[in-house]
């Protein structure tokens, strides 16, 4: 699958996602202003680049950790099958928690995350997307705060990888798949 002939296509720009992360750094600061520290977990992969932007945005006292979930492996479909892979070092019962993820597809990943951190009894939990494509949703979740909506395109850039690759781009881009005799 990685070696399928492909284009990637911008679809949006780093000047938009820098703008967007500002603004959710603002909007999050605002809502957790009452918080002493702010427990913000990273879904990994994916949201690595995503989280180190926003954290140095947020006007907070904050404590990152990792979680990581997989439920994609090397495919561009999505199992519905959650695994986790990595828990968090700390704690979290009684404390303010951000959950940052990439991108919600069907949103079995995050219904699962939020419902396994839930029941370690935080004060406060809510979520922050960077991207959503609400037309793929297959249960009924949606991120606290969202960087842009998008179409049911595979995308990559900005912390989001192809099997592996392509995290690295500055932008989101979308993969167009190219016939196989394709060079």
């Amino acid at each position: 699958m990685p070696h399928r002939p492909h284009e990637i296509v911008q679809m949006i720009s780093a000047k938009q996602i820098a703008a967007r992360v500002e603004d959710l750094a603002r909007e999050i600061t605002a809502a957790f202003a009452d918080t002493d520290k702010l427990v913000v977990v990273g879904l990994l992969r994916g949201s690595f680049v995503f989280i180190a932007d926003l954290v140095r945005e947020i006007d907070l006292p904050v404590e990152v950790d990792f979680l990581e979930a997989s439920s994609y492996g090397d495919s561009t479909e999505s199992s519905r099958e959650v695994r986790i892979l990595k828990d968090l070092r700390a704690g979290i019962e009684g404390r303010d928690v951000l959950v940052v993820e990439d991108i919600v597809d069907t949103g079995y990943t995050l219904q699962h995350v939020m419902g396994m951190l839930r029941a370690r009894k935080p004060r406060r939990i809510e979520c922050c997307a960077l991207l959503d494509k609400p037309s793929r949703r297959e249960v009924d979740i949606r991120a606290t705060w969202t960087g842009f909506d998008i179409p049911d395109e595979f995308v990559v850039g900005y912390g989001i990888d192809f099997a592996q690759r392509n995290r690295n781009l500055p932008y989101i881009g979308k993969v167009r798949f190219l016939p196989e005799d394709t060079k």
